[in-house]
């Protein structure tokens, strides 16, 4: 019999991490969880049935008991994407990471777990939270380990970079990292999941368009977009792995005016994709090409809201609440899934494998 091991979700999102965990077979199941966006609330609260707070984590006073807290803190206060935020608001972000301590401190969990963008780890907050784990008395009878994981690394196809702090309580030496399951490190030898092994079998022109699926069944998030003519002519003029620059090169007529007058910088804008390659980083507006790398490998469209969830391991079962573009910030925003089962087993085997239900 499995036993069961209760875990708490802060800045749950749709669910990223806590299905991740779920799927570890290992027993891990939700309790409790915050999340501050409605949407993204109702999701979690779909697919997990369990006890939701829609609301700022500053109003939860009380906690139930728990065996793991997981959670990533918001991250535009240390992103690179967040540079045009005020000075308050950045700090007000940063400083979120601080209501999870006080989450730890009120539980006392068997483990926890951060997860944040790469940049936490070089900033003034996260050389406070080290000083905090070596010096507070609620925090420091946890060892721990951090670093940077690729999610391409355990299983996802995309190549997507996340900062991972790991805290077991009475474990004075934390391994790291997780043992990779895919690319060159795996033990196994698996290859990188490509695109083509996990969005190859979708339609390249979806039937229905953003329009009607307002109207029609929400949960078939292979919809399509209605790109003006000039966008489709500068999508047919991009090869695959191409970018702006191809586009520059084949079709200068058609070439926005701040590109043309920026001829060096970013490769990825107005990108298409590789067949045979895992993706790049699925942000909130995946959607619009002249944000990213989101071109299909060889239709003459962005990606789907579809193809963005499997590229970020999502099951096509787990369903989406909320309009497309909360949808798609819900998407881009998560854990991957298949990321977070990698550091569900690593938790496991080092909090719970040998310890008896009951002895947490």
């Amino acid at each position: 019999m499995t036993r069961v091991i209760r875990t708490i979700d802060l800045f749950a999102g749709a669910g990223g991490l806590a299905l991740g965990f779920r799927n570890a077979n290992r027993g891990y199941k939700p309790i409790f969880a915050v999340e501050i966006e409605s949407a993204a609330a109702r999701t979690f609260k779909r697919n997990f049935d369990c006890r939701v707070h829609d609301g700022p984590i500053e109003q939860v006073d009380d906690y139930p008991e728990a065996d793991v807290i997981i959670g990533g803190p918001p991250c535009q206060g240390f992103s690179p994407l967040g540079r045009d935020r005020d000075d308050a608001s950045r700090a007000q972000l940063n400083e979120l990471w601080q209501q999870y301590l006080k989450a730890v401190r009120l539980v006392r969990p068997k483990a926890f777990v951060i997860e944040n963008v790469p940049e936490f780890q070089r900033s003034a907050q996260f050389m406070e939270l080290l000083e905090l784990m070596e010096t507070d008395k609620d925090l420091k009878e946890y060892g721990y380990a951090y670093g940077v994981l690729n999610a391409a690394d355990y299983g996802v196809a995309q190549r997507r970079r996340r900062g991972i702090f790991v805290a077991i309580r009475g474990l004075r030496e934390v391994p790291w990292p997780p043992r990779p399951t895919h690319g060159p490190e795996s033990a196994e030898g698996e290859p990188h999941v490509s695109l083509r092994d996990v969005i190859s079998n979708l339609e390249a022109y979806p039937d229905i368009d953003d329009i009607s699926w307002l109207s029609g069944d929400r949960q078939d998030l292979h919809f399509r977009r209605n790109p003006r003519p000039m966008s489709l002519e500068r999508y047919r003029a991009i090869p695959e792995g191409g970018n702006r620059f191809d586009l520059a090169k084949n079709r200068p007529d058609l070439l926005p005016r701040c590109w043309a007058n920026k001829p060096t910088g970013t490769t990825d804008v107005m990108g298409r994709l590789w067949w045979d390659k895992p993706g790049f980083t699925i942000r909130t507006e995946f959607f619009k090409p002249e944000k990213g790398r989101y071109l299909h490998p060889t239709a003459d469209r962005p990606i789907t809201h579809r193809e963005a969830a499997r590229i970020q391991s999502f099951p096509d079962d787990f369903l989406f609440e909320g309009s497309k573009i909360e949808v798609a910030r819900q998407i881009g925003n998560a854990v991957p899934p298949k990321l977070a089962e990698a550091l569900a087993e690593h938790v496991y085997k080092l909090a719970f494998k040998d310890t008896p239900p009951g002895e947490r």
